[in-house]
């Protein structure tokens, strides 16, 4: 089988022509550093069987960052038959010095000139012939967003396979000084780029949303559209979806199981498929949630919410590049946590990965969407999930405050802003139905076996005298001052395990699902209480995957335990502080 890597600088499309390739759904958004860690895939090129390493994006070959080292190691220990330096077609000025690296290494290489459209429009031109004279390898003009010159980059690398494999020898990689200096002349003698790039259109935006006083209003705006469209949109395909449930469990589950025993009959019916559809039933949500997040991300607009947000994270101990981490944590806390390995400086990473935990995810999402609507008007629905999204962020701020002089860092900040695109179909698509595919995958593993759980905790011994029960007692003393029904403590302990498991906790608990269950809930949960169960649900210990990844990534039990005891014992205070505040105005 023939192997080969794709590296490149951050935010230069590597994502992208790895999911060109191969087909995949890596994650794709207009940030740097959002590959983390070694995707792979397999494809067929030409009569060989090729595996494609994805590599986190890396500066030069002698990056102190750990995403930097993971890519070095890769490249010195693996037995590669071809390399695909992936570089942005508008910045070769300062991306040349790593093919040339590569070179002194001799490296089995394909060079990608990528965004080639875009280069086009600034007027860049580039002398192929001398490039790839200069660099002794062949350069391929492309687009991986758009698919052009794909089949002739596909061509070039199997022309590299006859080539033989070997190991890089990293002894062989030229000093700095002279590297920028052939890096330069290379530039000189085969691009063309005029003096001033058309960058009008952009500079016009940019005044706007990176505005010192109308930036963070818009970015609010931005994000209330947002859900405002996912309500708006998302609402008649859940009741669609929900309707069809409900005539699948009438028209043939009921009677299919009437003949069952006692026992059965519930643990079906009551358990597994209430549970599971009240579940199911976010899909249509999930996937049109992220379909619009994904065309805020590709269209360059969350870098330049990091850079506006730098000034005010650095006065709390954080920096741009951990408030892109809360955004991407806004899609699941794991990656973005393995994500703080861009950050070079350990007690900065340990800090970021301390408020990570905090952004409201996509698992918290369909519980925050199913309760905004069960028991808030359509009108203030979409309010109360932007208020949470806040929340989570000054939550987040909040742990930097108070521990940012025991974690402190001076490591300086720099993010290269990309510039704005238009977002294709194809990339909105893959990310929409990528998230929604997850969330039914894990609907019919983890859910299942977690709704299972909580039928049999609440029926048994009998339905009147349940484990379920016993455990609501012990919660009692510590729920009841939050405003929290001590029943509801069994859908918090899932939750735990995983946040999707909530919704499904809840159906089995309360015996009804869908539209029956936002009745039943409404009726047990005032709008002070249910706040009150979110700001609970959003602060509390992160899920066990999550866990799992603070514990990768600190190499640390302790700093593990610390981080699971603070977000737990926050959530209560500000729990305590809203409900209890609330009651005393009144409400």
């Amino acid at each position: 089988m023939k192997r080969i890597a794709l590296v490149g600088m951050p935010n230069t499309g590597k994502s992208t022509l790895f999911n060109r390739l191969t087909g995949g759904t890596a994650r794709v958004a207009n940030w740097p550093g959002l590959t983390v860690e070694l995707m792979s895939s397999r494809i067929l090129l030409g009569g060989d069987m090729v595996q494609v390493f994805d590599l986190p994006g890396i500066y030069d070959l002698t990056g102190g960052a750990e995403d930097e080292q993971l890519a070095q190691r890769f490249l010195g220990e693996a037995q590669l038959d071809a390399i695909v330096l992936v570089l942005n077609a508008c910045q070769l000025d300062r991306q040349l010095a790593l093919a040339l690296q590569l070179k002194a290494l001799g490296a089995p290489l394909l060079v990608c000139l990528n965004m080639q459209d875009e280069a086009k429009r600034a007027g860049i031109s580039v002398d192929l012939a001398t490039l790839s004279a200069e660099l002794a390898c062949p350069v391929q003009l492309i687009s991986a967003k758009r698919g052009d010159g794909i089949p002739e980059a596909k061509q070039a690398i199997q022309g590299i396979f006859t080539q033989a494999n070997h190991k890089l020898d990293f002894s062989h990689i030229p000093k700095q000084s002279t590297l920028h200096q052939r890096e330069k002349a290379l530039f000189q003698s085969c691009v063309h780029q005029p003096a001033i790039l058309n960058d009008h259109h952009s500079a016009k935006l940019d005044r706007f949303v990176l505005h010192p006083w109308l930036g963070l209003p818009l970015f609010i705006l931005m994000m209330l559209a947002l859900f405002q469209l996912t309500y708006a949109l998302g609402t008649p395909l859940q009741d669609y979806l929900g309707e069809g449930l409900d005539w699948f469990k009438n028209a043939l589950l009921l009677p299919a199981t009437a003949n069952l025993p006692a026992f059965w009959h519930g643990l079906i019916v009551n358990g597994v498929f209430d549970g599971i559809s009240t579940v199911v039933t976010f899909a249509p949500i999930i996937f049109l949630f992220f379909c619009l997040m994904a065309i805020i991300e590709d269209s360059g607009y969350f870098a330049r919410a990091a850079f506006m947000m730098d000034g005010l994270m650095s006065r709390v101990g954080l920096d741009g590049r951990g408030f892109v981490m809360l955004m991407m944590g806004f899609g699941c806390n794991v990656p973005a946590i393995m994500g703080t390995r861009v950050i070079r400086d350990h007690k900065a990473r340990l800090l970021t990965m301390l408020t990570i935990p905090f952004s409201l995810c996509s698992a918290r999402l369909q519980i925050f969407l199913f309760l905004g609507g069960a028991l808030f008007s359509p009108t203030h629905a979409p309010w109360v999930v932007l208020s949470l999204y806040l929340v989570s962020i000054l939550v987040s701020m909040l742990s930097a405050v108070v521990f940012k002089s025991r974690f402190r860092s001076n490591e300086p900040f720099a993010l290269e802003l990309p510039p704005y695109r238009l977002p294709l179909f194809s990339h909105v698509w893959r990310r929409g139905w990528g998230e929604a595919r997850d969330f039914l995958r894990l609907a019919t593993t983890m859910i299942v076996v977690g709704v299972v759980l909580v039928w049999l905790l609440t029926n048994y011994p009998s339905p009147q005298h349940s484990y379920a029960e016993i455990i609501a007692r012990f919660f009692e003393p510590v729920l009841s001052p939050i405003g929290i029904e001590s029943t509801l403590s069994i859908a918090l302990v899932f939750g735990f395990v995983a946040k999707e498991v909530v919704l499904g906790a809840l159906s089995v608990i309360t015996g009804s699902e869908g539209t029956a269950l936002a009745t039943q809930l409404a009726h047990t949960l005032d709008p002070v209480s249910a706040y009150s169960f979110m700001l609970f649900s959003l602060i509390y210990v992160p899920c066990v995957s999550a866990i799992a990844a603070i514990k990768k990534e600190s190499k640390s039990n302790l700093y593990t335990a610390f981080s699971i005891s603070w977000s737990l014992g926050l959530a209560w205070l500000v729990s305590l502080v809203f409900y209890q505040g609330a009651r005393l105005l009144g409400y």
